[in-house]
C-alpha cells in the first residue's frame, strides 16, 4: 500500500506530471468513500497509469497473470511493482476466467474500492470505441456499485523544430445508478441494455466513433487475415440502416 503512494507521488507521479501535463475533468463525480466502478475506454498501455493518478483514491485494476508469473529477479520486481501499483491478478488461460474476473472485481468492491474496468476487454485496435462487454453490468447489479463513465482522451501538442508531444485529458462522468434493475442480475437483456448505456457515456465523453464489434474479435482476425482493423471491422459489423449506436438509456 505504501509502496503505491510512493510510486503515484514520488517515482512516477511527478515525471508524468512534468512530461505530459495530465488534466481532469470531473473528478467530484468520483465518489470520496465506499465502492465504485471506473469504465473507461482503452487506448494507450499507459491508461491504467494516468486515470487513477489525477484522483485522490486508490484504483485497483484486474490484470492477467502474465503480469506476476515471470521466474528470477526480473520475474520477482515486475510480480512487487504490478502488485504495489494496485494490479489484481487474474488467469485469463481457462474457461472460468470471467466468472473469476467478476467475482475478484465484486469483493474488491465490497471492501469499499475503487474498481477499474476496461469494458471493451482489451485496447482499441484503430482509436475507434468498441462493443462492451457485459461484465461490468453484471458486477454493478450484484454490487450495487455506481458506474463512473471514464474517457481517455489523447492528443498532440506541437513544440519547436517541427516535434510534437502527447497530451492527456482523462474525463469523468457522472455516476450511473442501475438500482431500478435490483434483482436481474444475470438477465442477459437488461445487462446487454446497461453495458449499452455504459458505452454511450464513455462514447459521449471520448467522442469516439463506436464500432458494434468486439475488440478482441477484430484483433483476432486482423492477425489471421493481415487486413487492418476498418478492413475487418467492414466485414464483421452487422448491417444496419445508418449507424449503429448503443442505447442512451437502458429499457
Amino acid at each position: 500500500m505504501l509502496f503505491y503512494w510512493f510510486l503515484k507521488f514520488v517515482a512516477i507521479g511527478p515525471v508524468v506530471h512534468a512530461v505530459y501535463r495530465p488534466r481532469a475533468e470531473g473528478t467530484e463525480n468520483v465518489p470520496a468513500t465506499g465502492g465504485a466502478i471506473l469504465a473507461s475506454n482503452h487506448l494507450s498501455a499507459a491508461d491504467w497509469i494516468f486515470m487513477p493518478l489525477l484522483l485522490k483514491r486508490r484504483v485497483t485494476f484486474l490484470a492477467k497473470a502474465e503480469y506476476f508469473t515471470g521466474k528470477g529477479v526480473k520475474g520477482t520486481l515486475r510480480r512487487f511493482f504490478f502488485s504495489a501499483a494496485g494490479q489484481v491478478p487474474i488467469d485469463r488461460t481457462n474457461a472460468s476466467a470471467a466468472e473469476n474476473a467478476i467475482q475478484t472485481g465484486m469483493r474488491i468492491l465490497r471492501e469499499g474500492k475503487l474498481l477499474g474496468i476496461y469494458p471493451e476487454g482489451t485496447r482499441s485496435p484503430d482509436g475507434r470505441l468498441f462493443r462492451g462487454k457485459t461484465g461490468v453490468a453484471r458486477t454493478a447489479l450484484e454490487t450495487g456499485a455506481p458506474v463512473i463513465p471514464v474517457a481517455m482522451v489523447y492528443g498532440k501538442k506541437k513544440l519547436p523544430f517541427g516535434r510534437r508531444i502527447t497530451r492527456v485529458t482523462v474525463k469523468y462522468g457522472k455516476p450511473l445508478d442501475f438500482s431500478r434493475y435490483d434483482g436481474l442480475a444475470g438477465d442477459r437483456f437488461v445487462e446487454r441494455s446497461i453495458t449499452d448505456e455504459i458505452m454511450y457515456e464513455i462514447m459521449t465523453l471520448s467522442g469516439q466513433e463506436y464500432v458494434d464489434v468486439y475488440g478482441a474479435t477484430v484483433k483476432k482476425s486482423m492477425d489471421a487475415t493481415g487486413k487492418s482493423a476498418p478492413e475487418v471491422v467492414s466485414k464483421l459489423e452487422p448491417p444496419a440502416e445508418g449507424d449503429r449506436l448503443p442505447d442512451t438509456l437502458a429499457s
